[in-house]
């Protein structure tokens, strides 16, 4: 069985598809799979080895030209190959960032639109490669903005087709009228050219289960699995941790300086916090130039609220990095004010033995095992997330156990072992369903 994962690149970001993508293509190779990470539209960045293809399909150079300069759609295929560069695509993705969603919904609709799209020049050389050089039996993609390729591929490759289920709708509901509600029609329609979905846990199966019209039957939940080889093999002695700064709390934070996280929430929580507790903010992420201003914002805010010596943020991080921010906090916050879909720190904060406060939607209750793993705060409530960080702080022993638990979660559910595992089994499922 040949497998061709093709993601959504994120250029020089680090983002949780990326992330989640190369493990499970990681995870595929190691158990001895054919198969191969594809990215598209921009080179993907990743923190730990990135196993992705030196080929970008669906280049995004091309994309955009051929979304709003009509005769590129049907100059010779030759003069577009220098555009696809993934050197380019990685040069000039590094120096751009500026595009909103609000910005995006025609190009977004001519995309699922596919065969019949702007685009369609770009599918015509992506289903030409697969058919005649990759040929494979799956092909995965890796959210349902990509549905615009499975037709073409189901019946040009004649392979079958699994797409993920990966946190597209904060995207989609950016989008303007009337374009959002003909993304949604597109997605609608799209989803019957796909064998099988696939989402990271059942929060999020059922959400888009329901607005895609999918029936559960043909979503499965598989959790995101991590390489636990980098996490300790052991919880960490929490009270000592806190114990050897003097008692200080530290909380750590991991995800991209934008408002649908809440970094400026977890802020306004230390600035309460402070009033009774010695506690700092540590905070790491990655930051594209769109969503710059929203984190001078936060930075400002942080001074305001006289807490600016209490926070430190220490941008976009590498793997060792992360891993030693992971290390040296007590307790992980993930104030979320959107749904998550995926909530991939939050399952890294728990490899790491580490509670996780987070807020009472989405996917975190799930994740928490019940708040056996972490605790829930009232969704978009500084004030909230500040009381049930105090409840933890003023309780060390139930903080441990928390952590220890989240560990022994990690362990058992988040393996990207079992993640490939399970993978490779729907793939045999799907085949066999012919």
């Amino acid at each position: 069985m040949r497998i061709v994962h093709i993601t959504a690149g994120a250029g020089g970001r680090i983002c949780g598809s990326c992330l989640h993508d190369n493990t499970l293509v990681r995870g595929l190779q190691a158990r001895g799979a054919d198969a191969i990470l594809v990215p598209a539209y921009v080179p993907t960045t990743t923190d730990e080895e990135n196993v992705a293809i030196d080929r970008v399909v669906m280049g995004g150079v091309n994309v955009w030209l051929q979304e709003h300069l009509p005769l590129l759609r049907y100059t010779p295929e030759l003069l577009d190959r220098p555009l696809d560069s993934p050197r380019l695509l990685a040069w000039l993705s590094g120096r751009t960032g500026s595009a909103r969603a609000a910005d995006l919904g025609p190009l977004t609709v001519s995309s699922l639109e596919g065969e019949a799209g702007h685009q369609r020049k770009e599918v015509r050389k992506l289903v030409r490669w697969l058919a005649r050089e990759v040929r494979p039996d799956v092909v995965h993609l890796s959210n349902a903005l990509l549905l615009g390729l499975a037709r073409e591929i189901r019946g040009t490759v004649k392979a079958r087709v699994v797409c993920t289920l990966s946190g597209e709708d904060l995207f989609i509901d950016q989008i303007p009228e009337p374009d959002r509600t003909r993304v949604w029609e597109l997605l609608r329609e799209r989803a019957t050219d796909v064998d099988r979905f696939v989402a990271l846990n059942q929060f999020f199966a059922s959400e888009m289960g329901r607005r895609m019209a999918v029936s559960a039957e043909r979503i499965a939940v598989i959790p995101h699995g991590l390489d636990l080889a980098a996490f300790p093999p052991d919880p960490p002695d929490l009270e000592d941790r806190r114990a050897r700064r003097g008692g200080r709390l530290v909380l750590g934070f991991l995800a991209r300086a934008c408002p649908e996280k809440g970094l400026d929430q977890a802020i306004q929580a230390v600035r309460l916090l402070a009033a009774g507790h010695d506690v700092e903010l540590q905070a790491a992420g990655a930051t594209v130039e769109a969503e710059r201003t929203y984190l001078e914002g936060c930075l400002a805010l942080a001074d305001e609220l006289g807490v600016g010596d209490r926070f430190r943020w220490l941008g976009q991080v590498d793997r060792a990095d992360k891993l030693r921010l992971l290390e040296t906090i007590d307790l992980f916050v993930l104030p979320a004010t959107h749904p998550e879909a995926k909530g991939l720190s939050a399952i890294e904060a728990m490899a790491a033995g580490v509670p996780v406060i987070a807020p009472d939607e989405g996917c975190f209750s799930e994740l928490l095992d019940d708040e056996q793993a972490g605790l829930l705060h009232l969704p978009r409530s500084p004030a909230d997330l500040a009381a049930t960080v105090a409840e933890l702080a003023d309780n060390p022993l139930g903080a441990a156990a928390l952590g220890r638990h989240a560990h022994r979660l990690a362990k058992s559910r988040h393996a990207s072992q079992s993640m490939a595992a399970a993978h490779l089994a729907l793939y045999e499922r799907v085949l066999a369903d012919g």
